[in-house]
């Protein structure tokens, strides 16, 4: 499947998620990190938490439940999770986002 990025954001170092069908590019900043991030198949995301994260959704489905309350987001859609907030979710295959994430060091590079 053709990336939904193009240069310079694919000549960006991969970022280390352990999961399968999933594609990170990492821009890291010293107070944040921003990921532009693809899914080639379906996740299922246990409930964790973490400092406070801003998605922009680019393209398919990605189903969260923050705090209890649940919620689908589909392209052109935004998210927030506050920090600390526990959430979890399922993001569909075809998604891709951009997300923002309010610490320097949330993923390490590959």
């Amino acid at each position: 499947m053709p990336s939904v990025f193009s240069e310079p954001i694919t000549s960006l170092p991969v970022a280390h998620i352990p999961q399968p069908g999933v594609t990170a590019y990492l821009s890291q900043a010293d107070t944040h990190q921003l990921l532009f991030m693809e899914f080639g198949q379906d996740l299922e995301m246990p409930e964790h938490a973490h400092a406070a994260q801003v998605g922009f959704v680019l393209q398919g489905t990605i189903d969260l439940i923050v705090d209890g309350k649940a919620y689908r987001f589909t392209k052109g859609d935004r998210y927030y999770i506050p920090a600390g907030s526990p959430h979890s979710g399922r993001i569909h295959a075809g998604y891709a986002d951009i997300s923002f994430f309010d610490e320097p060091s949330r993923y390490a590079v590959t």
